[in-house]
This record gives C-alpha cells, structure tokens and sequence, in this order.
C-alpha cells in the first residue's frame, strides 16, 4: 500500500478525483466486487481517491478479520 505523490486519477468508473492510494488489483479484487466498485480496464495497480478507499478499507478489514478467525488468531 503504496502512498501516490504524483498527479494520478482514481481508477474507478466515472471518477476524475486525485487518487490518494494505490493498491495491487490482486490484493483488492475481491473487496472492489462486494463493494461494487467498477474500475476502468484492467490495471496492474488501481490508484482509489479518498471516497473510494475508505469503502475498500472497511471490505478489507472484514476480510482481515474472517481470515484471522478461520485461523484461530485474535483480532
């Protein structure tokens, strides 16, 4: 989770904001689809505005979360 610097867009369908974050596609397939996020084509790296990442970080957290109690560790 890398932080953006430069001046690149929010990936998401019909959003023009400042992207504040970036993350593999790889790593926020899943949480983009039960957010029901659409992103544009199909980038290595997805770059998400302020709006956006906040809704993927609440699916990434119950992600995190489940996989800790399969696990059997504490969250």
């Amino acid at each position: 989770m890398a932080k953006r610097k430069d001046e690149s867009k929010c990936s998401v369908t019909s959003c023009g904001e400042k992207a504040k974050r970036s993350f593999s596609l790889k790593n926020v397939q899943s949480a983009l689809v039960k957010s029901g996020i659409n992103i544009e084509g199909n980038p290595k790296r997805v770059y998400l505005c302020e709006k956006h990442y906040k809704a993927i970080k609440k699916e990434l957290k119950k992600e995190k979360k489940t996989e800790l109690m399969r696990h059997g560790l504490p969250f």
